[in-house]
């Protein structure tokens, strides 16, 4: 079942290929030569892989940076417009809002909402459970310095994250850059921004941000997002060169989630654009959130040592209709604290010494699940389609306690001038307390609600065990080596216990060398890595799309990344990035309807074999700068059996326009540009019903052309 898409891709290259010819161009400075451009800074700093500001040639480790003229020049209604066609990060939306689909190496594709297996921070705080479920909805895009990407296992900040690490950096009280956004753009778009800080006195700073954004997404029905945000932060410089920064923020955060598409549907969408239905019974599914958050972080040296402790608090409450049921949770309370002290020594060479504990506490009373109310059924009473998302009758009510503390050591020397050695680990304990007052069920072979009244308690401890040795060699002025050997233990999500208590917790051992590369015109970075995952936690689409879990006994994923950038002229740089994947269940037994499948050899599901983008940026003195970009993911499989393929998609291309003159910019983007109507995501579940086996094909169409204008006044 290749899908090919609706317009041939030799066509798009060409298209392509003309943009970045017309732009060059526009200028003679494409014929000026290296040697006469401005030397710049290649290199950024990093903090998330190692808790120590580096430069990223320094940190032995896969990462990636995303900086603020990246950022600057992107729509950002989502963090995926930031950091897509980054080597080894697979991100899409179905609809443009916070809602995203993020896998790194293979880690999070079990997650049918939200993100996990995967530690999301933002400013030191994880926005991710301690069940590894992490949610967007609290991150003002438009408040973003930059991101940091940290692939694989085995980072001081993650308690249990195998795909890695992704730090969202705000923008620091001290900055001391105001200014106001205002953005309109196709499908209803709307963004707006204000920010406003200064000086109490030499001492004190305060700013404070507003941010709305809005999407219609008229080309689905039940589509749109709205979300608000507001924060307030304060900064305070101490005596003798402490630091003592707070924020507080809320956000209010609605996005309708669209469900998926049969193979009609989906050919109406390749043809049209547009799709007014979906094949889910379950047509009012949503998420609808208010969030409180708190974070007060501290940092005073005396002499070698650095004291870094901070604190936060989070409350979140939301209302969320799904497949069969409406969550109504009317609050969690997150509490946590990580107490951070560094050391530098002498130890064999210069030397770091980091270490912490951290503890974080969520706590959930009187969660309940509700009926729909309004809706439609056929033969048997079973459910054909929603009407609402209104509730209806109480189907069950929960506490949940999830808890986790731990420690973390890392000891970094410097052997001899060109060797940077970082040795460390993390320990955490995470504990689940789950009682459920159960009253009713949905049966998704019935398509029905069943009477089965049950109380029950689901509790469950795993320790979490993360060490880590990473090496850098110096190898000239321009390159280093790299090398690194990881583990992280990974937690089933709490929702995953309840369909499935016997899961264990999976462990990923990752080995990876690399090399990267900083000059005045050209940067790459280079790497090679095996994983090896025991019990790796497996999502199984079963009867009526229900969505089970379980343990595979291995599996093994390999891989390549590369990322390079070339400076053409004085004003252009050209980019391209490549991943090649290769992951492959070594054992696993899967169970599908009360029948056993070995699936050992297969390729795991949506794994494009080759994912690559291709850049081309330029930027002139005078304040016009252009970026065209074009991505593309090579086919993949639909699901474990291997039984069928996507093809992917070819070239999707995003083309930024900008002007800029004194406080005054302007930003023009078009993602889409050639309109692709293609999916973000399909899959494909095998079933015994009704006496004999059943397939069903599930498509998420991606977002069509959209463009949008964005005017900034700095002051």
């Amino acid at each position: 079942m290749n899908v090919a898409s609706h317009q041939p891709a030799i066509a798009r290259r060409v298209l392509v290929v003309a943009i970045a010819t017309s732009l060059s161009a526009a200028s003679p400075a494409w014929a000026e030569t290296p040697e006469t451009a401005d030397k710049v800074d290649l290199d950024t700093i990093s903090v998330t892989a190692s808790r120590i500001e580096r430069t990223t040639r320094e940190v032995p480790a896969a990462i990636a940076v995303v900086d603020e003229k990246r950022i600057e020049q992107a729509q950002m209604m989502n963090v995926k417009d930031a950091i897509q066609g980054t080597p080894g990060v697979l991100i899409d939306s179905k609809n443009g809002g916070y809602d995203v689909r993020l896998v790194i190496r293979g880690a999070g594709q079990k997650a049918n909402y939200g993100v996990r297996e995967i530690m999301v921070i933002r400013d030191g705080v994880p926005m991710t459970d301690p069940d590894s479920f992490s949610r967007f909805d609290y991150i003002d895009t438009q408040d973003i310095e930059r991101i940091e990407i940290s692939k694989g296992p085995g980072n001081l900040y993650s308690s249990g994250a195998a795909g890695g690490t992704l730090q969202i950096i705000s923008k620091s009280v001290f900055d001391a850059t105001n200014r106001v956004k205002l953005g309109l753009g196709t499908e209803g778009a709307e963004s707006y921004h204000v920010r406003y800080g200064a000086d109490i006195n030499d001492s004190n700073a305060f700013s404070v941000t507003a941010s709305r954004r809005v999407m219609d997404n008229d080309w689905r029905h039940w589509n749109k997002f709205d979300t608000n945000q507001v924060s307030f932060k304060h900064g305070l410089m101490l005596d003798g060169g402490g630091l003592w920064e707070s924020e507080l923020s809320y956000s209010k955060a609605d996005i309708q989630l669209p469900g998926s598409l049969d193979k009609a549907l989906f050919d109406e969408y390749k043809r049209t654009g547009e799709v007014d239905d979906t094949q889910d019974p379950w047509k009012h599914s949503g998420r609808y959130s208010k969030i409180w958050f708190f974070n007060s972080r501290f940092e005073q040296s005396w002499g070698d040592l650095t004291f870094k402790p901070r604190v936060y608090f989070n409350h979140w409450e939301h209302y969320h209709p799904v497949t069969g049921a409406i969550n109504d949770n009317p609050g969690t309370n997150v509490l946590g604290t990580d107490l951070e002290l560094n050391w530098n020594h002498h130890f064999i060479g210069d030397s770091t010494l980091v270490g912490g504990v951290t503890f974080r506490r969520d706590d959930t009373r009187d969660s309940a699940k509700y009926k729909y109310a309004d809706v439609t059924t056929g033969f048997g009473g079973r459910i054909t389609s929603t009407l609402s998302d209104r509730p209806g009758d109480l189907m069950q009510t929960e506490d949940t306690l999830n808890t986790l503390y731990g420690f973390y050591l890392q000891e970094s020397v410097q052997p001899a001038e060109r060797w940077l050695v970082d040795a460390g680990f993390r320990f955490d304990r995470s504990e689940f307390d789950i009682h459920t007052d159960q009253i009713w069920v949905y049966d998704y072979g019935s398509s029905t609600y069943v009477y089965d009244p049950l109380v029950y308690d689901t509790k469950k401890s795993f320790n979490l065990f993360s060490p880590r040795l990473g090496v850098t060699y110096r190898l000239s002025d321009t390159l280093n080596l790299f090398a690194s050997l990881a583990q992280a233990d990974q937690i089933p999500a709490d929702s995953e216990l309840k369909k499935n208590s016997a899961l264990d917790a999976s462990t990923a051992r990752n080995l990876e060398v690399g090399i990267k590369g900083r000059a005045d015109n050209w940067t790459f970075d280079l790497s090679v890595y095996q994983t090896k995952v025991s019990d790796e936690i497996v999502s199984v689409l079963d009867t009526g799309g229900d969505t089970t879990f379980q343990n595979a006994g291995e599996t093994d994923k390999k891989g390549l990344e590369f990322s390079g950038r070339l400076r053409l002229g004085k004003r252009w740089w050209a980019g391209l990035g490549y991943a090649y994947s290769d992951y492959k269940f070594e054992e696993f037994s899967e169970v599908i309807s009360g029948f056993t499948f070995d699936r050992s050899g297969n390729q795991l599901p949506f794994t494009p074999r080759h994912q690559y983008n291709l850049s081309l940026e330029y930027d002139h003195p005078s304040g016009f700068k252009a970026r065209v970009q074009a991505d593309s993911w090579s086919e993949y499989y639909v699901d474990n059996a291997n039984s069928d393929t996507y093809k992917g998609f070819d070239f999707v291309t995003n083309l930024m326009l900008g002007y800029e003159k004194g406080p005054h910019a302007l930003v023009f983007t078009i993602d889409n540009l050639f309109d692709d109507h293609y999916a973000t995501e399909v899959k494909k579940s095998t079933y015994f019903a009704m006496g004999s086996w059943q397939e069903k094909y599930y498509y998420y169409p991606a977002s069509p052309r959209t463009a949008m204008l964005t005017y900034k006044y700095t002051f």
